[in-house]
């Protein structure tokens, strides 16, 4: 045994490396058959492996340029992370975008701006922009709620997200007095930090389970009476990333503790189905919606990607007919967002953001239903410009979920269905999680909304309007073909927005219904 340590201790470093390259090409040859480019080419054939690897960082750092990427290119995230750090977020020497490319927005700016009094809310907080709709008003719920931010976090699970990314967002939107919805995956205690939450759930009820995997009302109406930050809920109808195939969660990512909440099995995918048990038509989706919100008093919204339209149809026609319904509606662009869904879901199932949300809009504009209705869109709506434009097709509040993420430090890596997450934001792994410094990391979402309200609101004032609810479709142009280069959103769509009732940034902050804790002092005198 002596002589054999004494022949190992004698090999050279060099020869060691021959030895390990030989057994790896002798495993190649020999006892691998999974990979046909290693055994034809062993040792060689790993590096094509390894550069695969890591081919969609080499290309997001050395050759893709500022405006090429996708979901988000490098000037957008890069936006988001000065944003969000308080940093310089300007950029010098012009634009460097194609202002000439199919879809670029124009905004048209007044002659002379909306003029700001030293008193006006704005000028006392310049990310002060709430919801100029009231949710529930309309159908008179007994707890009426105005969101004190037009932009919010979107629905995004814990277990989707990890721990800490989800307690980020809730201590944040508390700061910047948004709303954050919880997502499917039910009310986690890393939800209750301050912030308001609009409870979300989705075919698999998850929270609100019964016995048998359907809906159980005297669940809800316990969280809510538990919960008294639940300002509203929402009814998952579908969602932009696989819209008709409900939502999966990988195993990997369910804990003891999200078994818990969901209660689900530790370590097996959870597949929501794609249909829901409380409903099956239209008519009975009104008296599930009306339901739920006799029984908890709050304002009861859906949420859908956008296709067919049919059914919308037969909605807007039971709501003229009997003035139920749903308080709000959140339309999903089919560009995908956080959830895993397979690539064929995502590239092509359902219509982008603005041609779904033109769609459904024109359907209740023609019943006269869109001022009870308050509209939030959400898909890659984080930016003022695309905001505004939002708000000129009829949009009263915007829901972010990537962009909140890339806010928490999200880099775009396209890992979120592994549990691999390197930002710790989409993943249940402890190590990876640690990376989240929680207080840094939800001032820095508060930032980020602040920055984005105050440059959205600046560009409102620019155009002319107090608020951007004001935005008209012939305010925004966008580039449409070569021979009539851009056109006004009004004869793009074809339709015009109706117009919100709006009377001044005052009367919005004077509202007792104001959400984000800003009417605390008006009830408490």
């Amino acid at each position: 045994m002596e002589s054999i340590l004494d022949f190992l201790s004698n090999i050279s470093w060099w020869l060691w490396i021959i030895i390990v390259l030989a057994v790896i090409a002798l495993r190649d040859i020999f006892v691998q058959r999974k990979h046909t480019i290693s055994h034809n080419f062993p040792i060689i054939g790993h590096i094509r492996y390894l550069l695969e690897s890591i081919g969609p960082e080499m290309r997001q750092y050395f050759v893709a340029n500022n405006r090429e990427e996708l979901p988000f290119n490098r000037i957008e995230r890069s936006w988001i992370y000065a944003s969000a750090k308080q940093e310089n977020n300007y950029e010098g020497f012009g634009t460097d975008r194609d202002i000439y490319a199919h879809q670029h927005i124009f905004i048209n700016n007044a002659m002379m701006p909306f003029k700001v009094d030293e008193n006006h809310p704005t000028s006392i907080d310049k990310s002060f922009i709430p919801c100029a709709k009231v949710m529930g008003a309309f159908n008179k719920r007994r707890k009426l709620y105005r969101p004190a931010s037009i932009i919010n976090v979107s629905a995004m699970s814990f277990g989707s997200l990890s721990a800490k990314a989800i307690e980020s967002l809730n201590k944040g939107v508390k700061i910047a007095h948004a709303y954050h919805n919880t997502g499917e995956g039910g009310l986690s205690p890393y939800h209750k930090n301050g912030g308001d939450v609009v409870f979300h759930f989705g075919t698999g009820y998850f929270g609100v389970r019964a016995d048998d995997g359907g809906f159980s009302m005297e669940k809800m109406v316990k969280l809510v009476e538990d919960n008294p930050f639940i300002r509203a809920i929402e009814v998952k109808l579908s969602q932009g990333a696989k819209p008709g195939k409900g939502g999966v969660l990988p195993g990997a990512k369910i804990t003891q503790e999200i078994s818990e909440i969901r209660g689900v099995e530790v370590g097996k995918d959870v597949l929501s189905p794609p249909n829901h048990k409380a409903f099956s038509n239209v008519p009975e989706l009104v008296d599930f919606i009306e339901d739920i919100a006799e029984h908890t008093g709050l304002p009861v919204g859906i949420k859908a990607a956008i296709g067919k339209l049919d059914q919308w149809q037969e909605l807007a026609d039971i709501m003229e007919k009997t003035g139920k319904g749903p308080d709000f509606i959140t339309v999903d662009g089919g560009e995908g967002g956080t959830g895993a869904a397979p690539p064929s879901f995502a590239d092509h199932v359902s219509l982008p953001w603005v041609y779904g949300f033109g769609d459904l809009y024109k359907v209740f504009q023609n019943k006269g239903l869109t001022e009870r209705i308050v509209f939030i869109g959400s898909g890659k709506l984080g930016f003022p410009a695309k905001a505004a434009m939002a708000f000129a097709m009829g949009a009263d509040c915007i829901n972010v979920a990537r962009e909140a993420m890339m806010s928490l430090g999200c880099i775009q890596a396209q890992i979120c269905h592994t549990n691999r997450c390197p930002t710790g934001i989409a993943t249940q792994s402890k190590w990876l999680q640690n990376g989240i410094n929680v207080p840094l990391k939800s001032e820095r979402l508060a930032q980020y909304f602040k920055s984005f309200k105050k440059e959205l609101i600046e560009i409102t004032h620019a155009a002319g309007h107090e608020h951007p609810c004001q935005f008209a479709m012939d305010d925004i142009e966008v580039n449409v073909d070569d021979h009539n280069l851009s056109k006004d959103l009004s004869s793009t769509y074809m339709y015009h927005k109706t117009k919100v009732p709006f009377n001044s940034m005052q009367d919005l902050k004077d509202c007792i219904f104001l959400g984000g804790n800003l009417n605390q002092s008006k009830t408490s005198n």
